[in-house]
């Protein structure tokens, strides 16, 4: 018998068995809403895209009583009166659910209760949990529960979601939830009912600020700030690498060394060390030794990148950006970056997907899903292919390219900021569509659960995993198949005159510009046997660096762009980087 308040679910499949009942877990961004579901669905989740759109939702199972319901992590909204593509998807998914738990941050509460207001207007049983009340106290503010329920109509419980203070006794309040159908009233009318509410349940005292408080204010000041990120930034990038090839060197470098290694020989054994099958397969293997990184096989190199190469670097690069996230500083950092992003037609939080470029472009491309307009995506995603070098190629440009002097790699990166500045400019004006101004709430500073911060990286490795490793496996084999039959010679010898005459690089030049569609980094190494200038050197770096993107990122460009974004994209990195080129090779 279902309790009072609540819907029974009737909803039916094919075949008589009826649905999950859904609960929909609804607040402002930045409330702890992912935690609060972390807390109800422990592992068992599943992140997804809402169909016909690149908005990602999280959804999985918990128990209420003696029936199991699904648990749906919408996406964060300020109201039901949408003002972007994730707000939109939110009111979509309201019309779905059974219960609706509304996530609170308890400390901000009069900006908070604008969702909880409009939810209330809707017919649907609501349990409102007041999260973060562990810092309410901290904040000097004291809030009425007893009377704010009453205000409400709805059972209200206070909650720490990060210690699961408070999850139990929202469990068991779900069967309590209740609709009570408030008339819609207007966008004025909502706001002083707000001011009334805030005015009876609450009060705040005055105390001196923590340094916590003091440091956050301090991250949004625009001379301490940039200091603060600096600092921020430098950490991460180093502690990223760090993480990336200690992965790399003490764990996936040996196991395809001392397990893959002896699998592989033992192949191309019994495929008799050559033909096309073994080429295509396995690759080049001289001496009985593998080079999974020159190899070219299916079973070697196509293995090899993904795992080996890119892979500790997106394990490395989200579980920070999950720790920065959670501590509260990406929102900051993005209200810091803001000003100087509208200038390249994007807002703040597109440093973020820049700043994973310097990785894998692959989860850079992804990451652009945050951003709120195609218009946006689009010149997010083509600044990062022709502008961000990934982990894999600065290595080669430091270990080749830095033989000459560091000057030359300053030339190198110096080259490619300023082509991501100019051609951001230039892209904000030519690019037809809008760019919504960056309204976000910034929340405190907090030090996250490694449970939920390990969950999240799951979640994403995980999903890098499903989506890009068939993808990028199966590219792999058609180029490899191109190669054998010798498509990339004749590709060479149309394109000489171009690498010769414009860039003033050896004709041999050209097949590394090949392999780049490949694998960059290994392109670049290609140049180190032709005896080129230091001058040279620098514009086959650079060339490289903005040609084609390496045949992942390229996959995953035509994921998110679509097939006319991706071809748009493409033609402007073969006009980019040929003109950059052409101009480097007259001043070098």
């Amino acid at each position: 018998m279902a309790c009072h308040g609540v819907k029974t679910n009737v909803r039916k499949r094919r075949g008589g068995k009826r649905d999950l009942r859904k609960i929909l877990l609804m607040g402002n961004p930045n409330v702890g809403k992912s935690v609060v579901f972390s807390r109800l669905t422990g592992v068992r989740v599943i992140a997804s895209n809402y169909p016909g759109t690149t908005v990602g939702y999280t959804h999985g199972l918990m128990k209420v009583g003696e029936e199991m319901a699904e648990v749906i992590d919408v996406p964060g909204t300020y109201g039901l009166e949408p003002s972007c593509e994730a707000e939109e998807i939110a009111l979509q998914m309201l019309a779905t659910g059974d219960v609706v738990i509304n996530v609170i941050d308890a400390t901000n509460l009069e900006r908070n209760l604008n969702l909880t207001l409009q939810l209330l207007e809707k017919d649907i049983p609501m349990v409102v949990a007041l999260n973060m009340w562990d810092d309410v106290g901290h904040r000097g503010i004291h809030i009425d529960l007893k009377r704010l329920e009453e205000l409400l109509g709805v059972p209200v419980i206070p909650t720490v979601a990060v210690s699961g203070q408070g999850i139990k006794e929202l469990v068991e309040s779900i069967p309590a939830a209740r609709a009570p159908r408030r008339p819609p009233i207007s966008h004025d009318e909502r706001w002083a009912a707000i001011g009334s509410i805030t005015e009876q349940v609450q009060q705040v005292t005055h105390r001196h600020h923590t340094w916590l408080e003091r440091l956050e204010d301090a991250s949004v000041r625009p001379f301490t700030g940039i200091i603060i990120a600096a600092v921020v930034l430098v950490g991460t990038f180093l502690g990223i690498r760090f993480i990336g090839e200690s992965l790399i060197t003490y764990v996936l470098d040996p196991i395809f060394e001392y397990l893959w290694t002896p699998v592989v020989l033992f192949l191309s054994n019994l495929l008799g060390g050559s033909g096309i099958l073994h080429d295509i397969l396995l690759g080049n293997i001289a001496a009985g030794e593998v080079n999974y990184i020159e190899s070219f096989g299916l079973l070697t190199t196509g293995l090899y990148v993904p795992f080996a190469m890119v892979l500790p670097y997106i394990v490395s690069f989200y579980l920070v950006l999950g720790l920065l996230e959670d501590i509260g500083y990406l929102p900051r950092l993005a209200v810091l970056m803001d000003t100087i992003m509208h200038r390249l037609g994007l807002h703040g939080y597109a440093i973020i997907p820049t700043l994973l470029g310097l990785g894998c472009n692959v989860p850079a491309i992804l990451a652009t899903r945050i951003l709120e307009s195609k218009r946006e995506r689009f010149i997010a995603a083509t600044l990062i292919s022709i502008a961000v070098p990934c982990a894999a190629l600065q290595a080669m440009v430091f270990g080749l390219v830095g033989q000459r002097g560091i000057q030359y790699v300053a030339m190198v990166y110096g080259t490619l900021f300023v082509v991501w500045v100019v051609l951001g400019f230039v892209l904000n004006r030519v690019v037809k569509g809008f760019s919504p101004e960056l309204l976000i709430e910034i929340p405190p500073y907090r030090i996250p659960p490694w449970r939920t911060v390990l969950q999240k990286l799951w979640l994403r490795v995980h999903g890098f995993l499903h989506e890009a490793i068939p993808i990028i496996l199966g590219a792999v084999l058609v180029m490899n198949i191109l190669y054998a039959v010798g498509f990339f010679d004749v590709i060479a010898d149309f394109t000489a005159p171009v690498v010769t005459g414009l860039l003033g690089l050896p004709k041999e030049a050209v097949v590394a510009l090949a392999i780049g569609f490949l694998r960059k980094d290994v392109a670049i190494g290609m140049l180190a046997p032709l005896a080129l200038t230091s001058g040279q050197l620098v514009v086959g770096s650079v060339v490289l660096a903005m040609f084609f993107p390496c045949i992942a990122t390229f996959v995953v460009l035509l994921r998110e762009l679509g097939t006319t974004g991706m071809l748009k994209a493409a033609a402007i990195m073969i006009v980019v980087a040929l003109s950059v080129g052409g101009l480097l090779n007259l001043i070098l």
